[in-house]
């Protein structure tokens, strides 16, 4: 089938076609990508979202990241509302593969709550990223995989015209009205020129993967995990699912193409002695899936017009646009401002995800699946309403939240 052209744009003096119209495109289909689209679509925006691998979800399913971390603060109160439950929900619609908290979907008193594990669940991965597949499509959200962003170009008042894409059409473009940059790595923002920070640190060797024993599907959480007190951290566990560190690898900084590869390798390498290690012991070993995408917490996000710290618990912030709570520890919570998504260099991009603007002390604390989902619904919901976000009203912003179900003060979470 010939794609008809139906425009053609310059990119340092050579046409690219135009191949799809927006009002919003949604770069990264991750669990903020995701967020994101269905946000802007529900709310009657014209929605494209750019997925560079052939599965939604990112980290959480390609990543086997299959944790949905707490969404209490552990004192027996739900902290993070709207999408991010839905998408929990979602997640588990064919059953929990483990640690479901029950306590928090049926009748259960805040005492026992409190007493109790807090609320998270393990997902299928697979489940998960056709499900949510099938819900964006059933919201005719247009998903374009194998797509990589390669630049933007712009129109006076330096709002984003056009993305700069390419797949196996080769390189084209698409326009759109807003952009949500929910890649990750910030490439929308990286090439839009908006202001941006390098994380501080670097990102440690992580390869996780699933295998079956004695017809038990398992998950193995070889390397950087996500480990809350009161999980077993020790390497020295026979019975071990989780090792925070691989014995005698390196960090990795996440934005450079060889540097990246490496990182792959290694991890491959590494994973490769780890499983048959395993199946030295257990005969019944066999691995079913491993990552395939590399498994990277914190690059590069943007600076917005306010960074976020860690210190600031249960701070009352006028713009907020979501409550979350610290997955590490019982007790804090935190509102999520409106500034943290935006920088007025871009006017017409948000960030979402692990892309918000937030010190290095809170990004890990944002960078999780209940916090994208949170944060990719007001972006969504946002974009959906405006195209400048410098002068977006957010009180009617909040107005829409709150009547999808989202909760912006901590003291909301008490009612």
């Amino acid at each position: 089938m010939k794609v008809r052209l139906k425009k053609l744009i310059y990119e340092k003096g050579k046409q690219l076609p135009v191949i799809l119209d927006c009002d919003v495109l949604v770069c990264g289909g991750g669990i903020a990508g995701i967020a994101a689209a269905i946000a802007a679509a529900r709310n009657g925006a014209k929605v494209t979202l750019l997925e560079r691998e052939y599965a939604l979800g990112g980290l959480a399913t390609l990543g086997l990241i299959t944790i949905y971390l707490p969404m209490c603060d552990g004192l027996g109160h739900q902290a993070e509302y709207g999408l991010v439950e839905e998408l929990l929900r979602l997640s588990i619609k064919h059953g929990a593969e483990k640690d479901y908290t029950e306590l928090f979907f049926n009748p259960h008193s805040e005492e026992e709550r409190r007493k109790g594990p807090r609320m998270t669940a393990q997902f299928n991965p697979e489940l998960f990223a056709l499900e949510a597949e099938k819900l964006l499509l059933n919201l005719g959200v247009n998903i374009q995989y194998g797509t990589l962003v390669c630049g933007v170009s712009k129109k006076e008042g330096n709002l984003i015209d056009t993305v700069i894409v390419e797949n196996k059409s080769e390189r084209c473009a698409i326009r759109c009205k807003s952009v949500i940059d929910a890649t990750g790595d910030s490439y929308v923002i990286n090439y839009s020129g908006a202001n941006q920070a390098l994380y501080g640190g670097d990102n440690g060797l992580a390869s996780w993967y699933y295998y079956l024993s004695e017809g038990q599907l398992n998950l193995r959480m070889y390397g950087l995990s996500d480990v809350m007190p009161g999980k077993n951290q020790s390497s020295n566990s026979e019975d071990n699912e989780i090792d925070t560190v691989i014995e005698g690898s390196r960090r990795y900084r996440g934005l450079d193409g060889l540097e990246l590869s490496q990182m792959i390798t290694d991890g491959h390498q590494h994973m490769l002695a780890d499983m048959l290690k395993h199946k030295e012991k257990d005969k019944n070993f066999a691995p079913t899936t491993m990552s395939t995408i590399p498994l990277l917490r914190m690059t590069r996000r943007i600076a917005g017009e306010y960074e976020m710290d860690d210190t600031e618990i249960r701070v009352t912030m006028p713009d907020s646009v979501g409550t979350f709570c610290d997955w590490r520890k019982r007790g804090p919570v935190y509102e999520l401002p409106f500034r943290c998504l935006y920088s007025a260099s871009v006017p017409n991009l948000l960030a979402a995800g692990r892309n918000i603007s937030v010190t290095d002390a809170m990004w890990d604390i944002t960078r999780v699946i209940p916090v994208c989902a949170v944060n990719g619904e007001a972006a969504g919901t946002a974009a959906a309403m405006g195209d400048d976000f410098t002068k977006l009203d957010v009180s009617a912003l909040q107005k829409q939240l709150v009547k999808q179900g989202v909760r912006l003060h901590h003291e909301d979470l008490l009612k």
